[in-house]
């Protein structure tokens, strides 16, 4: 039951309210409360100062006797005394409590303008004041005040019950506030929580969410990730079916046909035919072989590149040595422009490997009489390596999916040609691990275009 996060969140955000609501309504009680206690003495220290202000001005029987009168009908009682400490007159009757208050009563401690000399309200029956009845510098007597207690036990009281009354509401808003905010909360982490679980298992989720916080946030990228995971589901299922179909066919071949050789009847130029395409299938076997090591050693970080500063042109004449009479055997013109001024940090191994890839495809998808054009050149602080083709071109649909593993455009023609499917995605992992990007656009009927952008330093 405690597990529950929705209840834990609950539980810890009701507690922390509580205690500062209990905190802040027992200062607030106890402010109230001493002010009104405050409020009783300081008025019963006035009466008093105004009594003894009369009778320094009139000391004499009738003025003390007017004087008790005044307080018969007050909540406060009245005793006067003379300068010995006898009783004169009083509002009420004198109890002995209020007797061993005026005995206690430290005389020189009294100023002119009076004292509260009991403020215990919680532990003594009386508070009270003494105002001295000064007469021509000499203490003729005092004016005691008195308040009976229990008035401000009642009053204080009064402000108690209320106070619990009103804490008592407060509990109960602060609950029905605690547990729509846990489930504000905690509901959507609930929904989060179960997606994950089906994310655990293999299945796809989806999430709606309007939330613009960070639990919206959260939710998004559960999103996004669960259609990632459901592509790369798919992607891994179509790479070990193209896998699968990469190595059954050449192998497949190279079966049938070294079959057929072991024919004693057979004449040697079919012989030396079949053992050629068996030849043919093996090297491209090998190829395949060689370029999924290559992935796999860069999907485990074990894919070295040796930088070194080179000139571009250099490269790109090389590669134009190498590759001019193979495209001059289809019929297609092969041309370059590159500055002797640019210098690049790359590995020239592993970058020519990727213009041989982008080339070769260039090649086997023009026609004869087609053209294919390299043009490099500084772009702010990027070098810029663009390979334009007339070809076919490719259809819009699969231009996202082109630098995925063994994705094909063309399955028959693709193979045909001599082509793995890996080439394109080889080269966009080299190309990245140099900080540089590569893309590519392409139109039906017009021809592609390989954009390569590469940091000068």
């Amino acid at each position: 039951m405690f597990n529950k996060l929705s209840l834990k969140t609950g539980l810890l955000f009701f507690i922390f309210i509580l205690i500062i609501e209990s905190l802040l309504f027992f200062i607030l009680y106890a402010t109230l409360a001493n002010d009104r206690v405050d409020s009783v003495m300081d008025n019963l220290l006035t009466r008093g100062n105004s009594h003894s202000a009369v009778l320094e001005d009139y000391y004499d029987e009738t003025t003390i006797e007017h004087v008790a009168r005044m307080e018969i009908a007050s909540e406060y009682s009245v005793v006067i005394t003379n300068g010995n400490g006898d009783i004169i007159n009083s509002s009420n009757p004198v109890d002995q409590e209020m007797k061993d208050i005026m005995e206690n009563m430290n005389d020189e401690a009294v100023v002119h303008k009076g004292e509260i000399i009991e403020g215990q309200w919680k532990q003594e029956k009386y508070i009270a004041s003494n105002s001295p009845i000064i007469i021509n510098e000499n203490t003729a007597g005092h004016v005691f005040m008195f308040a009976d207690t229990n008035s401000v036990k009642k009053l204080v009281g009064q402000l108690s019950n209320q106070f619990v009354f009103i804490f008592m509401i407060t509990i109960v808003l602060t609950l029905i506030t605690t547990f729509i905010l846990s489930r504000f909360i905690t509901l959507p982490l609930i929904r989060l929580k179960g997606a994950t679980e089906q994310l655990s298992k293999g299945k796809r989720v989806e999430l709606f969410t309007e939330r613009r916080d960070e639990l919206g946030e959260l939710a998004k990228s559960i999103a996004e990730l669960s259609n990632e995971l459901e592509y790369l589901k798919t992607a891994r299922n179509e790479f070990l079916g193209s896998i699968s179909h990469e190595l059954r066919t050449p192998l497949t071949y190279m079966k049938g046909y070294a079959d057929i050789i072991n024919r004693q009847d057979l004449p040697s130029d079919e012989i030396k035919e079949y053992t050629a395409i068996i030849r043919e299938e093996t090297e491209h076997l090998t190829k395949l072989i060689k370029n999924l090591f290559e992935l796999a050693k860069m999907d485990h970080n074990k894919f070295s590149i040796v930088r070194k500063q080179i000139q571009f042109r250099g490269l790109i004449e090389s590669i134009a040595h190498r590759i001019n009479p193979v495209f001059a055997e289809k019929g297609i013109t092969f041309s370059y422009q590159c500055p002797d001024d640019i210098f690049v940090n790359i590995d020239p191994d592993r970058f020519e490997q990727v213009l041989i890839n982008v080339l070769d495809n260039a090649l086997k998808y023009s026609s004869e009489g087609g053209s294919v054009y390299l043009d490099v050149h500084k772009s702010g602080k990027n070098t810029e390596i663009t390979v334009s083709d007339q070809g076919d071109g490719i259809p819009e649909k699969d231009i996202p999916f082109l630098f995925d593993r063994l994705y094909r455009v063309e399955k028959s023609r693709s193979r045909n040609s001599g082509g793995t499917g890996l080439g394109l995605a080889i080269s966009k992992e080299i190309v990245e691990s140099h900080g540089g990007t590569i893309q590519l656009s392409s139109k039906p009927g017009k021809g592609t275009t390989v954009f390569i952008k590469l940091p000068l330093e």
